[in-house]
């Protein structure tokens, strides 16, 4: 018996899903949004995640999340509320491992720089960009380009879209013209991202000494959860004491997260993915843990991703990554051979060009953007 088989009736069950780009036989061992989460993984955009930034750039740290180690604590956290709402554990893997396949080097920076750009050719975002590594360009098939995945995957990994780019999408985007939801496991995996980075930031941002327990205890969710653990085992310190208020901060946003969105979908009553669509959303926080979800975001905000240090990261990768645009624009012959576009008018092609160079930038690990731009203004490369 499948697992699938114990999944609530408005669960995603792959067997009744809206099926791939291109017809495939069912695979006999495996349910489809398992095959999905196995080409994820399999994938190069994948492996490359291991070398991007998430807040820290990948060298100033070992132990600092990186945009793999995050998508693995997401796929954690989203598969165990998963369990508890009998949802689709594999779907919300499977979303939860590809949502930052289109993240550029640099962490959001990147993608911001990139974004302006391109902005005479029609922006940069990376969850479009994500959804084009899955469907375009990732190339391990002889058959079609991209991973082939099953719509509802790819449906979860388009978190946001503007409605200009959704009517360019077709289907998969229909639902931001429509106003419907997507599944509760794309639900599921967006708040999961949340609890996530809320919590490992706080991590690295200690570990930085960019933070202090003293700032964080003048946040009130962090502050009683510090005190819980100061109760719980008096005199603890150090890495044991962080843990253990991180742990019980993971829980409580995941076990209010669960009662929550229980009830909600116990009023609503969907019998199928159907009806969850033309409900309102089903997965949330409660009002009370909103709020001290926000203000625990906006602390981090404030004192670590707008810290000097990270600051100067910023300016230098932005500087990085505009250059490097702005060098392929001027000079395509400088790329690859793969992202030029050869014997063609250049007048006619211009936006097609930018959005290969968008492709082959937003592609580069930190260190691979680092070591081409070095290549290509560095006099000692010569």
């Amino acid at each position: 018996m499948l697992p699938e088989d114990f999944l609530a009736p408005y669960a995603a069950h792959s067997a009744q899903g809206q099926g791939r780009r291109f017809a495939e036989a069912p695979h006999a061992s495996r349910s489809q949004f398992q095959r999905d989460r196995d080409r994820i993984i399999h994938s190069s955009a994948f492996r490359r995640l291991e070398y991007k930034t998430q807040v820290f750039l990948n060298h100033e740290g070992d132990l600092f999340r990186t945009r793999l180690t995050h998508s693995l604590e997401v796929a954690q956290v989203g598969r165990s509320i998963a369990r508890n709402l009998r949802l689709n554990e594999d779907l919300v893997e499977a979303i939860a491992l590809a949502h930052d396949l289109g993240h550029t080097p640099f962490g959001h920076v990147g993608q911001d720089v990139l974004n302006e750009c391109m902005q005479a050719h029609g922006g940069f975002e990376h969850n479009l960009q994500s959804l084009r590594v899955v469907d375009t360009l990732e190339e391990h098939y002889g058959a079609f380009d991209g991973l082939n995945l099953m719509f509802e995957t790819r449906e979860g990994i388009l978190k946001h879209c503007s409605l200009a780019h959704a009517r360019e999408l077709g289907p998969v985007a229909q639902r931001f013209i429509d106003r419907t939801q997507p599944t509760l496991e794309a639900q599921l995996t967006n708040l999961a991202d949340e609890i996530a980075y809320n919590s490992h930031d706080i991590d690295d941002g200690l570990r930085s000494g960019l933070i202090t327990i003293a700032q964080l205890e003048e946040v009130e969710f962090f502050g009683r959860l510090w005190r819980d653990v100061q109760q719980a085992f008096p005199g603890l310190s150090g890495r044991r004491a962080i843990y253990e208020t991180l742990r019980r901060l993971i829980t409580a946003l995941a076990d209010d997260l669960i009662v929550t969105s229980n009830a909600l979908i116990l009023d609503a009553a969907p019998r199928d993915v159907s009806e969850v669509r033309a409900s309102p959303p089903l997965i949330r926080f409660s009002d009370a843990m909103r709020r001290d979800a926000t203000e625990l975001k906006r602390f981090l905000r404030a004192n670590l991703y707008r810290h000097y240090q990270v600051n100067r990261m910023r300016v230098k990768a932005s500087r990085i990554v505009r250059e490097l645009y702005d060098s392929f624009m001027a000079e395509p012959a400088l790329l690859p051979p793969d992202y030029q576009l050869i014997g063609h008018d250049r007048d006619g092609t211009v936006t097609q060009q930018a959005r290969k160079i968008a492709d082959y930038i937003a592609g580069m690990t930190d260190r691979y953007a680092i070591r081409e731009h070095r290549r290509l203004y560095s006099l000692d490369e010569l």
